[in-house]
């Protein structure tokens, strides 16, 4: 079932849904503590996953698509109880055509990326093992997305993972749903994405959680491998595990308050 196509405006969106499997528990990461601190981790009896209806998570690629990385991302929000769903903005097509494009709609605050991740949204709330309440998260380009996302009313909670934050903030975030988010200190484009997302969610008194970590760089969350890897080094964009596994633990007791209440 992975691989899905799900209604887009009269047309037809691909993606990529990661279903719960009752009765399993999540899966040890090494990337999440143990323990009830923060933690979200859905358990019934002798720690197995609990059975459905459950809620959703629209889960959004970096510039570089729908990757394993990112499906990988969506399994783990489903082994910890939610159904998730991770659409392919591109639509199959090479991200280096798509990414410019991507990026025009997310300075235009709307465009055919806003509609399929409505839709995406919307097939999951329908969706008969869904609670019909539904998050949002997104990485990188993915992470401004879902900022944007936030306002639109349809989402209970967003999870903002090193996104851009518009300089209009307090003005484009009112009305928007609870945010979790975070970035790196050592992010090339530096701490005043989170410093404007925090001020305006607090003087818009949204519910939030903005965490910068001083030691981690842009895409601290991933984890790349061989050439990959050393490049991400040489960028400050290479996997902190301690930090990233800290930001998991804060996104599962964020949602976990948001979304299973």
């Amino acid at each position: 079932m992975p691989e899905i196509s799900f209604p887009v405006d009269g047309g037809t969106g691909r993606g990529y849904l990661a279903v719960p499997s009752a009765g399993s528990a999540a899966p040890e990461d090494p990337a999440e503590p143990e323990g009830p601190a923060g933690s979200a981790e859905p358990e019934g009896p002798g720690g197995a996953a609990k059975p459905g209806p459950w809620p959703g998570v629209v889960v959004i690629h970096e510039a570089f698509g729908l990757n394993d990385d990112i499906k990988a991302k969506a399994d783990q929000f489903a082994a910890h109880g939610y159904l998730a769903l991770a659409p392919d903005l591109y639509d199959g097509r090479p991200w280096l055509r798509c990414v410019l494009g991507a990026f025009r709609q997310i300075r235009a605050g709307s465009g055919p990326a806003f509609t399929a991740l409505q839709a995406a949204r919307s097939f999951l709330a329908a969706q008969q093992d869904c609670t019909g309440r539904t998050g949002v998260i997104g990485f990188c380009m993915g992470g401004a997305f879902a900022l944007l996302c936030a306002p639109s009313g349809g989402f209970a909670a967003a999870a903002v993972n090193y996104g851009e934050v518009p300089p209009d903030a307090e003005s484009a975030l009112r009305g928007a749903c609870p945010i979790v988010g975070s970035y790196g200190g050592k992010d090339l484009m530096g701490t005043k994405h989170p410093e404007r997302l925090k001020r305006a969610l607090t003087a818009l008194e949204i519910p939030h959680d903005v965490t910068v970590y001083p030691g981690s760089g842009h895409r601290f969350m991933t984890e790349g491998s061989g050439a990959g890897a050393a490049l991400a080094r040489f960028t400050r964009m290479d996997y902190q595990e301690s930090d990233a596994a800290d930001a998991w633990r804060r996104i599962y007791a964020f949602f976990g308050e948001h979304l299973e209440a």
